[in-house]
This record gives structure tokens, sequence and C-alpha cells, in this order.
């Protein structure tokens, strides 16, 4: 990697020696929400010929549905594209522990939300003889670092990013936490500039481009009333070309779980009024950016989908740049924009001199097959080291117990589940309540946020920076 210097690669060189083939690895996905089941079954899609991915759904309250599953498994290699036409059905953690028991494979990915990430590898650690290789990460982007991400995943094996940004950071927040750093790199799956499935044979609009898709997130921004403005704009721009379609593209149907709550669902917010060009579509996103004209979002990962098949993008800065909005890493991106741009149809493409640094490096910087291969190796050896918890917290089996009901919900029967949820629930609500109190008491200070930027604003200063190159270049030939 280009970013300062790789970790160092655990074990023996991952490259074997001349015409030997590789051996044959065994990979299992273990994924729960939309958009990690669609991180999930993608990043194990991307991975070596050799390996033999499998992907099973983890049962709790918040696991996708099938339909989210059947758009989450959309354009995977051969492999996997059976999950597509037939998502498996979710299975509970301890049959899932089980069979990892029963028949170890070399390497997990534990593709799941935190609470779920954290109990699935405990279990696996703690139960699994020879456990396999435990490998996870985050979907999309995740610049700034959070320190929960690392926290609750500490005793992975090998923790895997999409960007040379991401790794720094993520490896100075586990530093000054206490944890050795084991952060890999592996290219976003939706930033491969590869064929996207185009619409079917049934789509009368096939090769159309005609849609400003808009990418929905559940919790950005979280106002409603700031969810009303976005609502306001996406009217007015409908209203403004009636030659386009403008797309609310969601995760999640009526009833359908995301990965982070909803409260103010955009489908609820349109008004009656609302133009018959401006229409609520699920599905996946690669099939509707085949007919975009652009992709316009807050801060969804869908943007980076959008760059990498050249359509063109606009992330949404009215409500200021902040790390609640996700949106810090769009900074001189050049897809930065406002409701104006949107309304006027002012669309940004990526700056070259941002794409290295941030999901669109080349290939050959990616380390995490290389470095799971070593890991793997190791585990041959029966020489793969337990990596210790970043959880200090006490109370044995207890607590155990309420970290498990706290990750499944009532997809926890246990009794111990039981007894441990009412002793912890009041005292959990108890620890809100006095947090409640004190940020009424003293507020803290708030995170800065940068300036709303523009399209005008890119542009203008792009072309005063042509002039002044031109003027240079002009005095430089006067010169010689």
């Amino acid at each position: 990697m280009s970013d300062g210097g790789r970790e160092p690669t655990v074990g023996r060189e991952a490259r074997l020696p001349s015409g030997t083939p590789p051996r044959v690895r065994r990979v299992v996905g273990l994924v729960d929400t939309d958009s990690f089941a669609k991180w999930g079954a993608h990043l194990l899609a991307s991975s070596p010929a050799h390996w033999r991915p499998e992907v099973v759904v983890v049962a709790t309250p918040r696991s996708a549905s099938r339909a989210q599953l059947g758009a989450a498994f959309r354009g995977l290699d051969a492999r996997l594209a059976h999950l597509a036409a037939a998502p498996p059905e979710p299975v509970a953690v301890d049959a899932i522990v089980r069979r990892l028991r029963d028949d170890p494979p070399d390497a997990v990915l534990v593709a799941c939300i935190g609470p779920v990430a954290e109990l699935v590898i405990e279990e696996v650690t703690r139960r699994v003889g020879r456990r396999p290789v435990l490998l996870t990460g985050l979907p999309g982007i995740s610049f700034p670092a959070k320190w929960k991400g690392v926290f609750l995943r500490a005793r992975a094996d090998l923790f895997v990013l999409h960007s040379h940004r991401e790794v720094r950071a993520y490896r100075a927040l586990a530093s000054a936490g206490g944890i050795a750093p084991h952060f890999a790199l592996a290219t976003l799956p939706f930033a491969r500039s590869v064929p996207v499935p185009g619409p079917s044979h049934e789509d009368e609009d096939a090769g159309v481009r005609d849609a400003v898709v808009f990418a929905a997130q559940p919790s950005v921004p979280a106002e409603e009333h700031d969810r009303r403005r976005v609502v306001g704009w996406l009217v007015d721009t409908a209203r403004r070309h009636p030659e386009w379609r403008v797309v609310v593209k969601v995760r999640a149907r009526a009833g359908e779980h995301q990965t982070h709550r909803e409260r103010f669902p955009y489908p609820e917010l349109l008004p009656a009024d609302v133009p018959s060009n401006l229409v609520v579509a699920s599905g996946p996103m690669a099939q509707h950016l085949t007919r975009a004209v652009a992709l316009v979002t807050v801060s969804s990962t869908a943007v980076l989908e959008a760059a990498a098949q050249g359509v063109p993008a606009l992330t949404l800065t009215d409500f200021g740049v902040s790390r609640a909005l996700i949106n810090e890493v769009f900074v001189d991106s050049g897809l930065e924009g406002d409701a104006t741009d949107l309304i006027e149809g002012r669309f940004g493409t990526v700056r070259p001199e941002w794409m290295h640094d941030n999901h669109f490096h080349p290939a050959s910087d990616d380390d995490w097959v290389e470095r799971a291969e070593s890991l793997m190796r190791l585990r041959d050896d029966g020489a793969l080291v337990d990596r210790p918890a970043a959880r200090r917290s006490r109370g044995g089996a207890l607590r155990r117990a309420w970290e498990r009901r706290n990750a499944l919900g009532s997809a926890d029967r246990s009794v111990l589940g039981t007894v441990a949820l009412a002793l912890g629930t009041p005292v959990r609500t108890a620890k809100r309540a006095a947090r409640r109190v004190r940020r009424l008491v003293r507020p803290a200070a708030p995170h800065p946020v940068g300036a709303p930027r523009s399209q005008r604003d890119t542009r203008s200063s792009a072309a005063g920076h042509d002039e002044v190159t031109a003027a240079a270049e002009r005095h430089g030939t006067r010169s010689g």
C-alpha cells in the first residue's frame, strides 16, 4: 500500500512456488441486514477462484427480508449466483455454530452489525475447536473511523476496509485504544468498474437514460424537517424536469428492516400532489444506475457505485459537512453540491486527485486476500493465535447472556437471556436517562461542521484555476 506502509503480513509469504496450485479454501460468509448481506456476498464474489464461498443468513430481528436479499445478491459471480433467485433462510446463531464446529471451514467472514458480529466472533472463538480464521469489516463508506466498529470486532483476525484513508484512520484509532492493528485493504465491491446487469428483456425502456436516482438513507439526515426539505427538492426537480423520472430509491419496503433504523421513511413524507414523474422504487442499485442520468444522495455508498460506472453524481451539502452526516470523505471530491444544483440539473464527476486515497485505488494495492491466506496457513499449522477482546467489563456468563440478548432480541429464547434482560433493562434505562440529563445540563460542544458547498463553487474554482494555469503557460511561452 502507498499509505505509509502495510501492517506486517502474518506468517509466511502468500506467494506459492511456481507451478504449485493453490489449496482450495472453504470460506463461509455470515450476513444479517440488507447492507451487510450485499457487502459480504459481493466481497466473497471478488475472492480468488480457489476459494469456495458460501453464504449463511444469521437470524436476528433485523435480518434482511427475502426481497432485500434477492436485491443484495444480484450480480454475484458463478459461485454465488444462485443466491439471488433462492436466498437462504435465516439460521439461528447456535445452529450456525454447531455447523461450524461439525465441519469447520478455513475462514468465516462475519458481515454483520456490531452487536451480532461481536456475539458470533465470541461464540466461534469459544466453541469451535481449531477455529476458522475470522474475517470481518464494514460495508460502504467507513470514514471517519468509529471506535465502536473496532471495539465490537477486536477479536477478529482481520478487519477489511476499502480505502487507504480508512486504513490509516482505523489503524491510528485502534493503536490509540490499545488494540493491535489488524486492518487490510480491499476494493469496495461496488466501486469496481465492471458491467452491471441491464434491464430485463421485459423492460420496454431498456437502453434509455432518463432517471435522476436519489439514494435514500435511513438516518441521514435524521430529523423529520430535514427529510421533508429533501422531499421538497425532489418534487421541485421533478416539476422542473418533466423529461426525467425522479426515483426515490429505498432499501426497504414497509415492515422490512435495515442496518440503521429509519424513523421517517421518505415514502411517508411525499405530498398528496406529488408529480407523476416522481416515483418510489426498491431493488438493486446497479439496476437503477443503468437508466440513471445522475445519482443524488447525502452520503450513501451508492455514490461510489455510480462513479465507478461513470454516472454523474451529487452529494448534497445543504445540511453542512460533518461526521454525523458521513460526508466528510467527499470534501474536494468534485461531487459536492446543493439543492439548487439538483433542481437546475448540475451534477459532478470525481476529481482524479481524490480517487486514489478514497476507494478508487489500483487493485494491486489490495492485500486482504494475501493476508487472509497467510492466516489460513497459520491455522493449517495449528499456529493461529486468538486476539484479545477490547471489552473489559466483568459479569461472566450473565454478561455474555445480556450481550447475546442485546444482539439477537426475541431470537434469543434462552432462560439466562431472559434473566439478563430482566436484570439489565432497568440498569440500561437508568443509564440512558442519566446521559440525557447530562446532555441537558452540560451540552456537548458541537462537532465542527463545514459550510455547504455547491457545484457552482466547484466549477468557478476550477475555471479560475484553469485561467491561472493558462496565464502561466502564456507567460512561460513569452519569456521562453
